[in-house]
């Protein structure tokens, strides 16, 4: 399944309930699931960005599905990268190599 790094920000709102932050992470990691997203990982951050998600997802759309729910609920805003592991790069090397 593809990879996906999603770099996240707190809305207002969000950082107003950062004492929910727990919760809203294992929420999100059951509406992932629904959709067939596995959670890899969650990271709380310093720095430019509040949450790092890692995620596999079965495709692109499903990805953004999930990620929009997400937003959908006013707490963050994303920014997503479809991350490749070294056998996909590989692949991509072969072939941009032919």
């Amino acid at each position: 399944m593809p990879t996906f790094v999603s770099l996240l920000n707190w809305t207002d709102q969000g950082v107003r309930g950062y004492k929910d932050t727990s919760q809203r992470a294992e929420a999100f990691t059951a509406a992932a699931q629904k959709l067939g997203v596995k959670v890899l990982n969650l990271y709380w951050t310093v720095g430019p960005y509040d949450i790092v998600a890692v995620v596999d997802a079965p495709d692109d759309e499903t990805a953004t599905a999930v990620l929009l729910q997400a937003a959908g609920l006013g707490n963050i805003r994303s920014t997503t990268l479809r991350a490749f592991g070294q056998e996909e790069m590989d692949r991509i090397i072969a072939k941009a190599a032919s």
